[in-house]
């Protein structure tokens, strides 16, 4: 069964299948592959290229507006090719970004492929922003890139592209091939830049800045400024065989990974898309990790609510087969009324628009967190209600325990100290990887 046909017409719901533990303290390692991608001189400069904008309806929030100049990948040249997300991250109003500035932004990509595209967003600003020059290579350390990796990036044939507010553009194809667990980085040389800026504030990664433009730039040289924080760059995306599918994973700061090792990629989907790459049998192979720290289900506040950024940061990439849900302990923990009923509903809605646009859904139990300052009996109340529903519901494709995964045994409502990362919300580097491993690989196929 397919999960269109799963999901459309009344012709049944897909079976529901349990998540079983993988072994909880085994590491999966797997060594970086080299990435092929041929040295490119860069060309001339050429003006700017215009993003026309795909304005939503009156009204509509931020998320319906996505814009391309030159077209979201998924038409591919070849029909036994398709286009997969192989890194994302949730975009988010920044404050101003100073003009005339250069960034280096080094991500982590899961699925390899061919054709490589970024995603460049001006989702939160409001102000037109000019790329003037945009590059990218294969880190070597720091950041230093790879002698002869950086090449140069084309919007519409164009050095240069301008996005306006509001708007999303992907670059044009980069020739040569982009290997999984790669340090792909992107140079942006940035100008115009006024106002609140797009980005991903909490990236648990080092990137880099520098005054000028020194996009094209191999040595570090020039690239003084440290920052931990990505901006304007939301997706990366390759060409890949049309089995081939991704999993994105839609939460809040344990997705995003607060409290694992900064720099070493140990967020739980860091782990997850290291054990997809060592499965000899799986299709799944692209993560994209839309986790955004404070994120809530039903509200906005750290990021728009999960219920108004589902279709901009999980339902628009290409390739996504599952979407992975683990939120609602910033709605438990909050204070401000949020009952069992009300976030139930709000998952409930993500099911059905998950469903609708022919993927399948897998619920996460909210994770326990007694010893954080916000914990008292009635939140505790609220969290076992929400859990017991994902538990039993049926109404997701497939439930991994979580809470039970990460619980103390001998007071279930406090996190294992073993995977306590301090603060008894967030789990440490061995937490993360026990919580990937508690995933079956084989449930977040979406063609069963």
């Amino acid at each position: 069964m397919t999960a269109r046909e799963g999901h459309h017409g009344g012709r049944g719901r897909r079976r529901r299948r349990s998540l079983i533990v993988a072994s909880v303290f085994a590491l999966v390692c797997v060594p970086l592959s080299s990435v092929n991608l041929a040295q490119a001189r860069p060309s001339a400069p050429a003006e700017a290229a215009s993003v026309p904008v795909a304005a939503g309806p009156a009204g509509s929030s931020p998320m319906a507006a996505v814009a391309t100049s030159v077209g979201a990948p998924g038409a591919p040249a070849r029909t036994d090719h398709h286009s997969v997300i192989t890194w994302g991250a949730s975009a988010d109003r920044q404050g101003a970004g100073p003009a005339e500035r250069s960034y280096r932004l080094v991500v982590r990509t899961s699925v390899g492929g061919s054709n490589a595209r970024i995603r460049l967003t001006n989702a939160f600003g409001e102000y037109p922003v000019t790329f003037t020059s945009a590059y990218a290579g294969l880190r070597r350390q720091g950041a230093e890139l790879v002698r002869g990796s950086n090449r140069r990036l084309t919007f519409g044939g164009q050095a240069s592209v301008v996005v306006p507010a509001g708007a999303t553009v992907y670059s044009d194809p980069m020739p040569g091939k982009l290997a999984a667990q790669a340090d792909l980085v992107v140079s942006l040389y940035v100008t115009g830049a006024q106002g609140p800026t797009t980005g991903h504030g909490m990236a648990m990664q080092t990137s880099y800045a520098a005054a000028g433009d020194h996009a094209a730039e191999e040595a570090a040289t020039n690239w003084t400024d440290r920052i931990s924080s990505w901006y304007w760059l939301d997706a990366v995306t390759v060409q890949t065989t049309a089995e081939i599918s991704a999993v994105a994973v839609l939460g809040d700061s344990i997705t995003d990974g607060w409290a694992s090792t900064q720099d070493e990629n140990r967020r739980w989907p860091d782990y997850l898309a290291r054990r997809l790459r060592a499965a000899p049998d799986s299709t799944v192979r692209g993560v994209a990790n839309e986790g955004v720290s404070g994120n809530k289900v039903l509200a906005d506040g750290a990021g728009e609510a999960a219920l108004r950024r589902l279709d901009r940061d999980v339902l628009s990439h290409p390739g996504v087969g599952t979407v992975f849900l683990l939120e609602g302990i910033n709605d438990i923990k909050a204070h401000s009324g949020v009952t069992a009923d009300d976030l139930i509903a709000g998952y409930r809605e993500i099911i059905e628009r998950v469903h609708a646009s022919g993927r399948c859904v897998v619920g996460a139990t909210v994770m326990p967190f007694k010893g954080w300052s916000e914990y008292d009996d009635a939140g505790e109340a609220v969290r076992q209600a929400v859990n017991d529903w994902i538990r039993h519901g049926g109404e997701f494709d497939a439930v991994v325990d979580f809470d039970r995964i990460t619980r103390n045994p001998y007071d279930p409502q406090r996190m294992l100290p073993f995977f306590d990362g301090g603060d008894h919300l967030h789990p440490n580097d061995k937490g993360m990887q026990a919580m990937a491993d508690a995933v079956d690989l084989a449930a977040l196929r979406c063609d069963s």
